[in-house]
């Protein structure tokens, strides 16, 4: 029995300036919300770092959490989905490289134990 999935993600190769776009990864974040059927329990907190930064997002869900982290300096971008209760595959490899240019990413999915 498993307590979800996780899914870790990280891009690399990605275009900077959408690495720093608030509205890129808001898109990126109501898109993943409404696909797979997921349920915010509040608005989703972003931070934006000064400079040459990226920017952090979390989303809390009623079925856990969504967040990603952007390197705009690194050209990179770390996502992390929680998911408590079983979901369709998200086609992340796909959109990342089709938001970002990433030119590699990097998908594992954890199954959550209970014990």
């Amino acid at each position: 029995m498993t307590s979800g999935c996780e899914w870790v993600v990280d891009a690399a190769g990605c275009d900077p300036a959408t690495l720093a776009s608030l509205p890129v990864l808001q898109h990126l974040f109501d898109d993943l919300v409404a696909e797979l059927s997921l349920h915010p329990v509040a608005p989703t907190h972003w931070h934006q770092f000064p400079g040459p930064g990226g920017i952090t997002g979390l989303t809390l869900l009623a079925e856990s959490h969504l967040a990603v982290h952007t390197f705009p300096e690194h050209g990179t971008l770390s996502l992390n989905l929680f998911c408590c209760k079983p979901r369709a595959p998200w086609a992340f490899e796909a959109e990342l490289t089709s938001r970002f240019g990433a030119r590699s990413v990097d998908l594992r999915l954890l199954e959550r134990s209970l014990s």
